[in-house]
């Protein structure tokens, strides 16, 4: 049964259904965190950095097909909020069928070009035979990682946050099990980690399959919706490909990053993967508002609220300012004790410090972008999304590269590229709302007016 999201206090509607996306997503950061925990208390350097660069190219694979399927979220979310049952069935229909063929052909190619991608990524020899067993795993398993997100993603287009929660809670449990009995009971190594994951989420999709046969979603799909419709497949990609060019190409910037600090060694290597891994939880907050306000923003939208999408808006900035601030701060004092959790080495713990001092204060600037992000794409104008990421280009990639050559000796100017690059980003998104979604009066713009 689809929730409404037009009625009520928008703050309390934010918060209310931002909460289960922060569980999740915590829940998921935690597969790739107890890989790298767990294969830091049994394996060295090089195992360590063949998890974090293999489980990176992963996450790249995953966010892009998540900033996909925003499009069908936000199609849904509209449907909802217009009360229109056959676009909304047909929405979802289209998705299933879109996404099947999509994951079929991205294992194929991925499988057959990983020598090529290990190349690009400078993994340093120790680690190559490693990586490459992980990742031949994790690309087998694509077709389910697709599965478990797009089902997810129907879900939360019909304001339910909370299902996929449990969906990730299952994999998340069973991850660790077998994390521990492959990596710490049977030394698997960087193949323990590949197969827990692929498995965990195997057996969550499995779940999920069983909660939607049982649940009533209020919704009537038939043979006919899995057609596929030019219409519905071109509204669904206008969405969410710029969507997925934006967080691939954030993805391919965390890529490059690593690829500077492979060429360095296996020690500054390891300190970068497994600051990524930390990084990725500070990133918890920005990420629940950038799918929380396209949700409810779309919802609005649909129903026609726009001074209620707007004020989603506000209400999320605030909340990422404030938690990126007050997080920034902390990290300053136990930089070092954090790293520390996931390895005990001396060297990569230095190093992982330095760096994650200056880079935790991108959590307070990527949150403005990635809560602009949401209401652009909820206006169906992800373009703008993928705008501002030029700064990606301009400032983090250069930034990264040319501190890593005037630094040698420490990792902290390095990780100031990141939240740099995010700062411009932010002022980007400002300067388009205020050109594109603003009227002179100051009001929220019309959908009509915009597009």
């Amino acid at each position: 049964m689809a929730l409404d999201l037009t009625q009520g206090s928008v703050g309390k509607n934010l918060v209310r259904f931002s909460i289960p996306f922060f569980l999740s997503y915590f829940l998921q950061t935690l597969y790739g965190l107890a890989d790298l925990f767990i294969v830091g208390q049994f394996n060295g350097a090089a195992v360590i950095t063949a998890v974090s660069g293999g489980s990176q190219i992963m996450h790249m694979i995953t966010v892009i097909i998540v900033g996909l399927a925003m499009g069908c979220t936000v199609m849904i979310s509209q449907a909802v909020g217009a009360k229109q049952k056959e676009k909304l069935s047909g929405t979802i229909g289209n998705t299933i069928t879109i996404f099947l063929g999509i994951s079929v052909v991205l294992c194929i190619l991925l499988i057959a070009f990983i020598q090529p991608i290990m190349q690009i990524m400078s993994i340093p020899s120790e680690s190559l035979q490693q990586t490459q067993a992980y990742l031949t795993i994790c690309f087998l398993g694509i077709p389910v990682i697709t599965a478990y997100n797009v089902i997810s993603s129907i879900f939360r287009g019909m304001g339910d946050s909370k299902t996929p929660m449990y969906f990730v809670a299952v994999a998340c449990g069973i991850n660790i099990v077998l994390d521990y009995i492959l990596i710490g009971i049977f030394h698997m190594q960087a193949v323990g980690a590949a197969l827990g994951t692929v498995l965990s989420q195997t057996c969550s999709v499995i779940f999920a399959l069983i909660v939607v046969l049982r649940k009533d979603m209020g919704i009537q799909l038939s043979k006919k919706h899995l057609i596929p419709d030019k219409r519905l497949i071109a509204a669904i990609f206008q969405i969410g490909f710029p969507v997925a060019l934006q967080d691939g190409l954030i993805q391919v910037s965390f890529l490059v990053i690593t690829v500077i600090a492979n060429m360095r060694g296996v020690e500054i290597a390891a300190a970068v993967g497994i600051v990524e891994k930390i990084i990725s939880i500070l990133f918890l907050v920005p990420s629940s508002m950038l799918s929380a306000v396209s949700a409810i923003s779309a919802q609005n939208i649909g129903a026609g609220l726009h001074k209620r999408a707007l004020g989603t808006l506000k209400y999320s900035i605030l909340i990422t300012v404030v938690f990126g601030l007050v997080v920034t701060i902390i990290i300053q004092f136990i930089s070092e004790q954090v790293v520390g959790l996931f390895t005990s080495e001396y060297t990569v713990v230095v190093y992982g410090g330095q760096y994650l001092r200056s880079y935790s204060a991108d959590c307070m600037f990527a949150g403005i972008h990635f809560c602009f992000s949401g209401y652009f794409c909820a206006y169906e104008k992800s373009i703008f999304s993928f705008i501002h990421n030029i700064a990606i280009v301009l400032v983090r990639i250069p930034g990264a590269y040319l501190a890593s050559i005037w630094f040698p000796a420490t990792l902290f100017p390095m990780g100031v590229a990141a939240p740099a690059g995010s700062a411009l980003s932010a002022l980007i998104c400002f300067g388009i709302y205020w050109t594109v979604f603003r009227n002179k009066q100051g009001k929220s713009t019309i959908r009509g007016e915009i597009s």
